[in-house]
């Protein structure tokens, strides 16, 4: 199960790529901005809550698609591309193995542990 659930991020990470295909930048501006979600690791430097809620906001699919319909019913293509980068980031997190994070370590997270033990 695990391999085919890695393989429907991974589709999900090519979908990803494909709607930031239709948007009206540079393909490399999906990529240079590709890592910007995991700014959400700076709320770890007050406490594991408040980087698990920062963490979790900017890695929730939900916010990524509710991102890219706002930018795309409101004709604003950079909400849309922040969306994307989201989206496509969190699958590429969940596809090696990160998921969303609990409120007591940043590695104990919804797809198991992660890290040593």
């Amino acid at each position: 199960m695990k391999t085919v659930l890695r393989i429907e991020e991974g589709l999900m990470l090519a979908f990803a790529v494909y709607l930031n295909s239709l948007l009206p930048y540079k393909g490399w501006v999906f990529w240079a901005l590709f890592l910007t979600p995991d700014i959400g690791f700076i709320g770890y430097a007050f406490n594991a809550r408040t980087g698990a809620f920062t963490y979790n906001l900017l890695h929730h699919k939900g916010v990524a698609i509710a991102l890219y319909l706002t930018g795309a019913f409101m004709s604003l293509p950079l909400l849309q591309l922040s969306g994307v980068v989201l989206f496509g980031h969190s699958s590429f997190d969940r596809m090696i193995g990160y998921g969303l994070k609990f409120q007591d370590s940043f590695h104990n997270t919804h797809l198991g542990p992660i890290g040593r033990k």
